[in-house]
């Protein structure tokens, strides 16, 4: 078999391989990986990057392995999480630098992605020998470009660079991020900055992206508030020699006289919230009760998410918010959580009755679960000044570093484990192909809500905004090109507008199939091979096998990974989440072992 990608869901892919093996195909197996990264770790969690840039979950909170929560037909074969392997890893050999980190580190420690990506090749040199006695690995650090073969005969897989292919019996796509062909609106842009002799850099992944046209002392827009913009905040003051040094409670950053001043803004307007730095205190969390997939699915046609879907699971993440506040905190709150929950478990989330209900319950405003204000907190608010915008927006995010380091605010882990669970049944609902009316919202907000920095980021941010390296424009962010600049300014404060000689898209480019950079999956849509499926790359719903633009699996190709329509993002997870990609893994190993096995017997026939 070859496997294109051979980062980490490629190598979770291998262990659910050995680990279906001994019941599916008993025999040997031959599997080339085709990467032009390092085989484990891939492209987003190489080694060959700054060791600036970490990870935004704690050791504790990463996993290869399955474990009991993990639904699935195979075996499962617990492993240690990172924090765990963390504590002792004499077998492997490290960068100097690494095992410094390993040392140093605790498991509720943000590693690096130096010290993920030891783990990540440790884990693939783990599933590899877990392979069948007599199996055979080959990797080869190129690029996939093409893929032919009908259903009835073995795959040919070409490699840019080489004449003759790789051929296999099966095929899997495992391809992970992929880079896309600029939207017009960026070459616009692109265009506009070469005419001008300004700055552009267009959505790219931050590590990825060529950060030297980037001047030092210039004004630069940046359009972003996430993930992304902390690593472009990160490299571009650290990064070129600035440091940070404790200054009472919080921070000081001390520049080197490098750095860019860095005008940042978004639709929301305010930064993504920081992860949580504490642990539950009352009820542990189960498994989702009001938004199941299997119960929406039966139901029959089309499940249009603001209708169907985020009612439930709105009510569903506020249930894991508020078990926690009840259980946890009982003194917030003025009745039992059986009470609660039980009068809770009745009413529609939206419904009147809902809200009397968290009133009578829950006596303070700030205890009460909002989603609208969650969701775009500084709506409606103007001020006078950039200044006084500064002054508020500093204040916004010291609160919520606050909030995120006392457990006296645990219900919000409450809530982020329950995101997690929400997040597995949309996966479900997605891949099922009858999920409409999705636009993106879902993603941004989870994401904004529980996939945000390591709380000392925003601490870092909070320097850098005191030094004059950083200033805030707002919500609802606008951007012109207009006088040879780049102009911008935000609902927030009316009337205040930058003028900048460089633009920065902080966020990563959206892949979709029509517009991939890739050129394996550019020739198969070029060949009529590959179905387009909202943007997303086809696959079946139980197995993964790769359609066609007719919808017609190949019983020889899979692919998997979030370019795919069963998406599931994460090729690892927090321990004990019963992870989609943990078990969509599962499906597509067993399929394929059984596949292999046929195809042996068939070919002894013969």
């Amino acid at each position: 078999m070859v496997l294109v990608g051979a980062g980490p869901r490629a190598s979770g892919l291998l262990e659910r391989i050995a680990a279906n093996a001994p019941d599916l195909h008993g025999g040997p197996v031959e599997v080339h990986l085709v990467d032009p990264f390092a085989a484990g770790s891939g492209r987003v969690w190489r080694h060959e990057q700054s060791p600036l840039l970490r990870m935004n979950s704690m050791a504790e909170d990463v996993t290869m392995f399955t474990d009991e929560s993990v639904v699935c037909e195979g075996p499962v074969r617990p492993g240690p999480s990172l924090a765990e392997w963390a504590a002792d890893p004499s077998t492997v050999d490290l960068d100097p630098a690494v095992r410094a980190e390993l040392a140093a580190m605790a498991p509720t420690s943000f590693p690096s992605r130096r010290v993920q990506s030891a783990y990540l090749k440790w884990f693939h040199r783990k599933a590899v020998a877990a392979l069948p006695a007599g199996s055979s690995v080959h990797v080869h650090p190129a690029k996939a470009v093409r893929l032919t073969g009908s259903a009835q005969v073995r795959q040919r897989v070409w490699l840019a660079g080489r004449s003759e292919p790789l051929v296999a019996d099966v095929v899997v796509l495992s391809l992970g991020h992929l880079d896309t062909e600029p939207a017009p609106e960026h070459l616009k842009t692109a265009d506009y900055a070469a005419e001008h002799g300004l700055t552009y850099l267009p959505p790219d992944y931050t590590a990825d992206a060529d950060l030297s046209s980037v001047p030092a002392g210039a004004d630069v827009v940046v359009r972003g508030l996430g993930l992304a913009f902390v690593d472009l905040a990160v490299l571009l003051a650290e990064g070129r020699g600035g440091r940070f040094a404790p200054d009472g409670d919080g921070l000081r950053y001390l520049p080197s006289g490098r750095e860019p001043r860095l005008h940042v803004g978004s639709r929301r307007g305010v930064p993504y919230h920081s992860k949580t730095g504490y642990r539950l205190r009352g009820e542990p969390p189960g498994a989702p009760v009001f938004f199941v997939a299997a119960e929406l699915l039966a139901g029959g046609g089309e499940i249009d998410f603001r209708r169907d879907a985020w009612p439930l699971m709105a009510k569903e993440i506020a249930h894991g918010y508020y078990r926690e506040l009840f259980t946890g905190h009982p003194s917030r709150v003025s009745s039992p959580w059986a009470e609660f929950s039980a009068r809770f478990a009745e009413l529609d989330w939206y419904s009147a009755e809902m809200r009397e209900l968290e009133r009578s319950a829950v006596p303070r405003d700030a205890d009460v679960l909002d989603f609208e204000r969650l969701d775009r907190p500084i709506d409606g608010l103007t001020f006078a000044t950039p200044e006084a915008f500064q002054e508020f927006l500093l204040g916004y995010v010291r609160a919520d570093v606050e909030r995120r380091s006392s457990s006296e605010h645990s219900a919000d882990l409450g809530a982020f484990l329950a995101l997690l669970g929400v997040y597995g049944q949309l996966a479900v609902l997605a891949a099922s192909g009858r999920l409409v009316g999705e636009d993106g919202w879902w993603h941004g907000f989870f994401s904004y809500l529980a996939s945000g920095p390591p709380p000392d980021r925003l601490e870092e941010l909070l320097a850098l905004a005191r030094a004059g390296v950083v200033s805030f424009l707002g919500a609802d962010m606008w951007v012109e090109e207009a006088d040879g600049l780049f102009l911008a300014g935000s609902a927030s404060v009316p009337g205040h507008v930058v003028r900048a000689r460089g633009l920065i898209e902080a966020r990563l480019p959206v892949h979709t199939l029509e517009h991939t950079a890739d050129p394996l999956l550019r020739s198969l849509a070029a060949a009529g091979e590959v179905s387009d499926v909202r943007g997303l790359v086809g696959v079946s719903a139980d197995d993964s096998r790769l359609l066609d633009a007719s919808g017609a699996p190949h019983p020889r190709r899979f692919a998997v990974g979030p370019y795919t329509s069963n998406k599931a993002y994460a090729a690892f997870a927090r321990p004990r989440t019963n992870a989609p990609a943990f078990r969509q893994n599962d499906e597509v190993a067993r399929s394929l072992l059984r596949f292999l096995a046929a195809t042996e017997v068939d070919e002894s026939v013969a």
